[in-house]
Order: C-alpha cells, then sequence, then structure tokens
C-alpha cells in the first residue's frame, strides 16, 4: 500500500500515462529516492539521496533523443570539471541477441543479464561462476566471455554487423544498427570523444528497451555517476496497455550525492583556497573598541553593492579574524585601526597571497572592485 520510491523515472511514466493529452514533453526532476543498500559515505552510496532526472517523451525520429541525452551528460560532467570520463553505451535488443546466439535459453535472458550488470565490480571469472551456478552452460558462457570483453566506437559496431551469426538475430541486428546511428549523431553533438561502445553494459532495470548507458569517471572508485536509457513501454504498461497510451520514453539520471562526494574529495586533496559563502570582503580589526567602525564600514560597502562581513564580537582577535576569512574563502580583507582611522585609509589584505595595501577611505569601493577583477 505505502512504498519510497527508488527512482524519479517510473513516477514520471506514470504521471504521463494518468495524462493522455501530454504526447511529447521534455523535463528535467531533482528530489529525493530511496534504496535498500549498504551505506558506503567514501563511494557516495546511500540510502536515501537526491537524484537530478532528465527525459524525453514523445515519438520522434529513431536515437535523436537518445543522442541529446548523452550530450547533456558530457556537458554536466564536463563543466563540473570532476576528472576525466567515459560515458558506455550499449543496446537492450543487442544483448538479448547476443545471449541468445550464445546460446541462452530465454527463461535465462534476465538473470544472465543481471550477472553481466557486475563486470563493473567484479572480474569475468567471477561472473561467469555466477552464470554457471544460475544453470547456465559452460560453452555459452564463454561465447558471451568473448563478446562482452569488446568495446570500441563506430569501429565495433562494423565489426559486430560483419559477424553474420550475431546478425542473423533480427534483435542484435536492430541493436547494432542503432548504436551505429546514435554514434554518428554523438559526432554531430561535438560528444562522441567521451563515448564508448560498451558490451559489457547491462543495466538492471527491466524497464529498459533501447539504448542504456552509464558515466564512469577514470579512475574513480564511486562507480556510475550517472546513468539511463530508452524505455518505450514504461507508459503503456501503467495506461493498462500500449497503443494511444504509450509513450516512447528516453532519459538520463545524475547521482547528486555521489558527485558531491567526488567533489569534496577534490576539494580536500586541493591545496587551492575553496569558497564556502559568497562574501567578498572581511572587514577587520586588530584592536579594541573598533566594533562600531566596522559597522559604518560594513553599511558603505553594503551601500556600494559590495558582499561585506563582519565578526560580530566586539574586541575579536585579529589572527582569529584572518584564519576566518582563509578558511571561508573570502578573497578580500580590509583592516582596520585607529592609526587608520585618523589617517583616513584602509588597510586592504589579499587573502591567497597575504599582501597588504593601504587605501584611501575615499577611494576603496573602487579598491575593492578592482581587485575582486584581477583575482577572477
Amino acid at each position: 500500500m505505502l512504498s519510497l520510491r527508488y527512482d524519479l523515472t517510473v513516477p514520471f511514466a506514470r504521471f504521463l500515462a494518468m495524462n493522455s493529452s501530454i504526447q511529447k514533453i521534455k523535463r528535467y526532476h531533482i528530489a529525493r529516492v530511496y534504496r535498500r543498500d549498504q551505506p558506503s559515505m567514501i563511494r557516495g552510496r546511500y540510502r536515501e539521496f537526491y537524484q537530478c532526472d532528465f527525459d524525453i517523451a514523445g515519438d520522434f525520429e529513431a536515437m535523436v533523443p537518445d543522442a541529446e541525452c548523452i550530450k547533456i551528460v558530457t556537458e554536466i560532467l564536463s563543466e563540473l570539471d570532476l576528472g576525466a570520463f567515459t560515458v558506455k553505451v550499449n543496446h537492450r535488443c543487442l544483448l538479448d541477441g547476443m545471449f541468445a546466439v550464445c546460446g541462452v535459453p530465454e527463461d535465462k535472458f534476465r538473470t544472465i543479464c543481471s550477472a553481466v550488470d557486475k563486470l563493473d565490480k567484479e572480474p569475468w571469472s567471477a561472473v561467469k561462476c555466477e552464470m554457471l551456478e544460475k544453470g547456465l552452460d559452460e560453452a555459452a558462457a564463454d561465447k558471451i566471455g568473448e563478446y562482452v570483453k569488446l568495446n570500441g566506437k563506430s569501429d565495433l559496431a562494423e565489426k559486430l554487423l560483419a559477424d553474420a551469426k550475431l546478425c542473423e538475430n533480427p534483435a542484435a541486428l536492430k541493436g547494432i544498427n542503432d548504436i551505429k546511428v546514435m554514434l554518428e549523431y554523438c559526432e554531430l553533438y561535438k560528444c562522441l570523444d567521451h563515448v564508448s561502445f560498451d558490451l559489457s553494459l547491462a543495466r538492471g532495470l527491466d524497464y529498459y528497451t533501447g539504448v542504456i548507458y552509464e558515466a564512469v569517471l577514470t579512475g574513480a572508485n564511486v562507480g556510475s555517476v550517472a546513468g539511463g536509457g530508452r524505455y518505450d513501454n514504461l507508459v503503456g504498461q501503467f495506461a493498462g496497455g500500449k497503443g494511444k497510451s504509450n509513450r516512447p520514453c528516453v532519459g538520463v539520471s545524475l547521482g547528486i550525492e555521489r558527485i558531491f562526494a567526488i567533489i569534496e574529495a577534490k576539494i580536500a586533496s586541493s591545496d587551492v583556497i575553496q569558497r564556502s559563502k559568497e562574501t567578498q570582503v572581511l572587514v577587520c580589526t586588530g584592536q579594541k573598541n573598533m566594533l562600531k567602525p566596522r559597522m559604518e564600514l560594513c553599511a558603505e560597502l553594503w551601500e556600494a553593492g559590495i558582499k561585506a562581513e563582519l565578526v560580530y564580537k566586539a574586541n575579536p582577535k585579529l589572527l582569529n579574524q584572518l584564519q576566518e576569512a582563509e578558511k571561508d574563502g573570502i578573497p578580500l580583507v580590509l583592516i582596520i585601526g585607529q592609526n587608520e582611522l585618523e589617517a583616513g585609509v584602509v588597510k586592504l589584505r589579499l587573502t591567497g597571497s597575504r599582501d597588504d595595501t593601504d587605501v584611501k577611505r575615499t577611494e576603496i569601493v573602487q579598491a575593492i572592485r578592482t581587485a575582486l577583477a584581477d583575482l577572477k
């Protein structure tokens, strides 16, 4: 009767099934989902976490929306600067055709697929062992092993098209041709460099019907950071059948906490000062009874549109204030004392280099703007 949602794709399909007037839609959705899983903070694996989904629903030219989803993933991961990454792509029809050609009984397609899905975490020997334990003939397992070790781009698609036995299977042939077209579109979208056609990819969810893909960071032990694929029949299942009630769909999901875990690890290993707030200037003093002058200076900076702060203590220690600026990544510090007030100047300090400059009080706003522009 009640459950915690495990993804955002199924609720989206249900929404489309309940709103048959929506024949095409492109949308994104960020929300919490839940998994019965063993948490691993280091790998960004949690029982409760946020996903960001992007989906395209509607009857469009084959592989155009699929290529756009991959383009979006490459844009996001490139913009976040997480490091080198690869978007692995495969096709469920090709997987099913490959299993059939290798001699896997049809009733074992899904269970063998779930074993292949573990190849990113376990060696082939362990995956083969699991297949044998599930009742698969060893000769069939060995044939699967020859295929799942293959990866490439359009060259692999051409190699598979030259495999006469594989191409005799209609499902496999459709999958290869779809992938070939999608790789051409990825090249047009200028994201092919990040894409790898990988026959070991076998995402486990049963609702996928076509292209599947998964983004992984090179050398990072956090699993996939994004994944998705085509799920053409899911809306129809919620609508009680296919036909007009169904809408073809393709989408991608990004694990936000997993990405945050990578960013946090990157920050922790970096010597670069990271900003934890948008404050541009911290107004400081090394003398007592300077609270009101600091407040007046802050008000002056706020009026000029500069994001300034002060420590709320009446007589804070200068060292503590400077350490706070460094900890929070505040780029500039203004230091005032009795001598500065009498001389009509303010000491402007660059937090990163710790260089000080005396600036006339009447010129401080312009000096801050120039310093901030130089720091960009």
